[in-house]
């Protein structure tokens, strides 16, 4: 499974089912060394990994040069498929504080919140310069739903549509970019924006794994039915479909409540009878679903690209998702073998 090719809705590229996240990459939470980095990408590619997703954001322009010297000099006859993002714009510090405390060990750079057009075309560039790039093939409006602006949303939305959507229009026309999109922490951000705009595709983080599949209620038909191909990040939920229900496990970027502990307790048991792996149905369960092309964990050391990939291509047993339905663990509208 992990290296079979998809298709990414209507847009004409195709994906392959496990791709990289370029988080880890950037340093996300803990710093990475270039040579582990370089070891990291080169592991996926050799595991015949061709689709990788970055971001400005992601150390703030570390996981983006990190990906353009990987990826550089690769000829056209070895074709891989490449995702990045506008939203966040980089400054120069000027030794201020850079706020990149996700991020330890980042470059000097200050993130700036732009949505325009003007400003979407210049963080379209200074991408281009760091991927060593001419041309993206998949460009994400990045960050704009209520989780990252807050009560903001509505006025931000506004200002993407005006500004920032008629920027990736125009690049797509340009032929610089094959297919444009959102990536975004929320399915009903994604959705508003599906029904405002002509997009190829989304990029969601977390909001269609075995723990929430509320996406299922609108968003994912109305892509099925538009053609519209989804990506999905962060299939693991932060971390508590790799730990389990550990103390101090994390779901959504903070320690999970009592509530989401018992949940993974009950499919932590569905596992233990059937001998799956937890992290193997977190990684597997999304790519049941027709709108989706891929999966996207964020990868650090050649390590953990072995165990994905061995991960997402592992057997599991039909009653094993059939249990976790039956047992009212995922929803019954929720694809599965």
């Amino acid at each position: 499974m992990a290296l079979k090719k998809r298709p990414l809705g209507n847009s004409g590229i195709t994906l392959t089912a496990l791709g990289c996240g370029g988080t880890a990459i950037g340093n996300m939470y803990n710093a990475v060394s270039e040579e582990d980095a370089q070891a990291t990408l080169r592991a996926t590619w050799a595991a015949g990994v061709r689709y990788y997703d970055t971001a400005p954001l992601y150390g703030h322009g570390l996981s983006e040069h990190r990906f353009g010297t990987a990826f550089w000099d690769v000829r056209d006859d070895h074709p891989f498929i490449l995702s990045t993002k506008v939203g966040w714009r980089l400054g120069p510090a000027h030794g201020a504080e850079t706020g990149a405390h996700m991020f330890p060990g980042s470059p000097p750079f200050i993130k700036t919140l732009d949505y325009s057009y003007d400003g979407t075309m210049r963080s379209f560039e200074d991408s281009l310069q760091r991927l060593r790039r001419d041309h993206i093939d998949i460009l994400l409006l990045h960050d704009c739903d209520r989780r990252n602006q807050g009560a903001a949303f509505p006025a931000r939305f506004k200002e993407a549509m005006a500004g920032a959507y008629k920027a990736l229009i125009k690049l797509r026309e340009q032929g610089v970019v094959k297919a444009i999109g959102c990536g975004l922490n929320e399915w009903e951000a994604c959705e508003a924006f599906a029904r405002a705009g002509d997009f190829n595709c989304f990029l969601l983080a977390g909001r269609y794994t075995l723990l929430d599949q509320e996406s299922l209620d609108s968003f994912l038909p109305l892509c099925v039915q538009r053609g519209i191909g989804i990506v999905i990040g962060g299939p693991y939920n932060s971390g508590i479909l790799i730990t389990g229900a550990k103390p101090g496990a994390l779901y959504d970027y903070a320690p999970a409540n009592p509530a989401i502990m018992d949940r993974v307790k009950k499919i932590e048991a569905v596992c233990r009878r059937h001998k799956v792996p937890l992290k193997a149905a977190a990684l597997q369960f999304p790519l049941f679903h027709s709108a989706i092309a891929s999966v996207i964990p964020g990868m650090r050391s050649k390590k953990e690209v072995a165990e994905n990939v061995k991960l997402v291509s592992q057997k599991i047993p039909k009653a094993f998702w059939r249990e976790l339905r039956a047992d009212q663990l995922i929803r019954a509208d929720a694809p599965i073998p």
